[in-house]
């Protein structure tokens, strides 16, 4: 064991290097961990850490969007000694709920910061992949700021995995200072998992075409996950629109490529003007090589990026995010299937709201209109929503929804109004009953003039 040779703040922690089975050996039954979120989820200590099995019992670790799969939970079948809590799920995640290992928790993403001040316990031992400590003593959270410092203010312990490959992102908050840190674990850490989005299809391509009639020069981006989202951007590339802003919760390949081809620079924004603004990042190689030490980006906690009134004070902020299901009324069911989760709120909600109360701002829902599920076609339009089904975005929030069928906008619409506009936009297979069924259930009543 060496100690570290650095300066500390007045007070600090005296940081020693220690491997990562010494590190996995200061866990006790009972005890909670946290891995804070996506890049950051350590893989030496919980390699070592699941060695330790056999040892240990109700193991809680709590982390979001787990990238590699677990070797604790992967040693642990049963469930026996480690169990995880989840705030978002990747399909890892959702394969280890289906098998009871993985317990979802409700959140708004940009409010994980005060969750952790005000109302979750003080965490056992905190436990992150960081950048190796830089020149000024701190060990950089790359592309995981999101709520760590928050997490760093609450643990007894506060373990770092440094990894060489990890992307150093510049930012307000992103990053703990080696007096801050009990425990450097040696060795150099895998670099950060590569997530591919699936090329678009014709459907993504089509949605995508008409969201892009909605932006002009200067909009404010917020792209979410998937083909859909990234669709957009290709789009945008091709569209002879400029000047685009960047105010998004993740740093995605779509928004990368609009960067690289000249067409983001942040002149029009009204806040951190010319900076492509972000919480944490998951894609390409590219995308971790385009934002390592880059002066144009610029990571903040989640609480800044995400809340609302913060969102808002750009102009002209365009939210794009996916869903899975939505009934007449214009209930977004963004997260589950029945009762069995899917993924998590995230941002979709507040990002919704920031960019509807931006000054010319617009939110897009956009979902294919049909699915296959075990070989029989349904409509993700429906008159009620599945049993069970989360509402992540309630029909007074909604703005535009877009199918490869169309595009219409809830905002200031009756219930009988929205009812024969998301119709209009089902997949013609599906429209003749959906309109029986709101005739029959009074949605549209009999006479109605809206037409």
């Amino acid at each position: 064991m060496s100690t570290l040779v650095r300066d500390k703040p007045a007070g600090g922690r005296q940081a020693t290097t220690i491997s990562a089975a010494e590190a996995a050996a200061l866990v006790r039954s009972g005890m909670w961990l946290d891995y804070g979120f996506g890049l950051s989820q350590p893989d030496l200590f919980e390699a070592a850490l699941a060695a330790r099995k056999d040892e240990l019992k109700g193991v809680k670790i709590r982390s979001s969007l787990s990238l590699r799969a677990r070797p604790s939970l992967e040693a642990d079948p049963e469930g026996e000694h480690f169990h995880c809590f989840n705030w978002h799920f990747s399909g890892y995640d959702r394969r280890q709920h289906d098998q009871g290992h993985c317990t979802y928790i409700p959140m708004n993403f940009g409010e994980a910061p005060d969750y952790y001040r005000r109302f979750i316990d003080p965490v056992d031992i905190l436990v992150l992949k960081t950048c190796p400590m830089d020149e000024d003593g701190v060990f950089n959270f790359g592309g995981a700021n999101t709520y760590l410092r928050a997490i760093a203010e609450r643990a007894r312990t506060i373990i770092v995995e440094p990894c060489a490959a990890m992307p150093y992102v510049h930012g307000d908050q992103n990053g703990v200072h080696v007096g801050e840190v009990d425990h450097v674990i040696a060795g150099d850490s895998d670099g950060p998992p590569e997530i591919a989005n699936p090329p678009p299809t014709e459907v993504d391509r089509k949605v995508a075409a008409l969201i892009v009639s909605e932006i002009e020069d200067g909009a404010c981006l917020q792209i979410g996950i998937g083909g859909m989202p990234n669709a957009v951007c290709a789009m945008l590339a091709e569209s002879g629109l400029k000047d685009f802003g960047v105010h998004t919760e993740m740093m995605t390949d779509g928004i990368v490529a609009l960067y690289e081809a000249g067409l983001v620079t942040g002149a029009r924004k009204t806040i951190d003007r010319g900076k492509m603004v972000m919480t944490f990042a998951a894609g390409s190689r590219r995308l971790y090589d385009v934002i390592h030490r880059n002066p144009e980006v610029f990571s903040h906690p989640v609480d800044y990026t995400n809340l609302p009134h913060v969102i808002m004070r750009n102009e002209q902020v365009v939210s794009i995010n996916n869903t899975t299901q939505i009934d007449l009324q214009g209930q977004a069911a963004s997260e589950s299937d029945g009762h069995r989760h899917l993924s998590g709120t995230g941002g979709q909600l507040q990002f919704v709201r920031g960019a509807y109360a931006s000054q010319r701002g617009k939110s897009f829902l956009c979902l294919s209109s049909t699915y296959d599920k075990r070989g029989d076609k349904r409509s993700r339009i429906v008159f009620g929503l599945t049993p069970g089904n989360i509402v992540t975005t309630p029909r007074t929030d909604v703005m535009y929804v877009v199918t490869e069928y169309g595009m219409v906008n809830l905002k200031g619409k009756s219930v009988a109004e929205r009812a024969k506009a998301l119709i209009s936009i089902a997949h013609p297979d599906f429209r003749e009953d959906l309109e029986r069924q709101a005739y029959e259930k009074r949605l549209i009543p009999r006479g109605f003039l809206g037409d």
